[in-house]
């Protein structure tokens, strides 16, 4: 199976994470400020639960983390 990379889409990535279609979510917090930005979700989103089981951070400071969705009990 290969992978499928989504960059710069959070959009989609909010439209797939209620169906299950994501496994991995991998992260770079940037260590700066511009304008208001974006957030990835907002207040009126679905929650998702998120496990994170991965981080490290680069000599600039930039933090990268990973994150699995936590299936819901059903």
């Amino acid at each position: 199976m290969r992978n499928l990379v989504i960059m710069g889409s959070g959009q989609l990535i909010r439209s797939l994470l209620p169906y299950g279609l994501v496994d991995e979510l991998f992260l770079m917090i940037h260590p700066l400020v511009l304008g208001s930005g974006h957030r990835l979700f907002g207040p009126d989103d679905e929650a998702h639960r998120l496990q994170l089981v991965g981080s490290t951070s680069t000599a600039t400071g930039v933090l990268m983390a990973t994150y699995q969705p936590i299936p819901q009990a059903s």
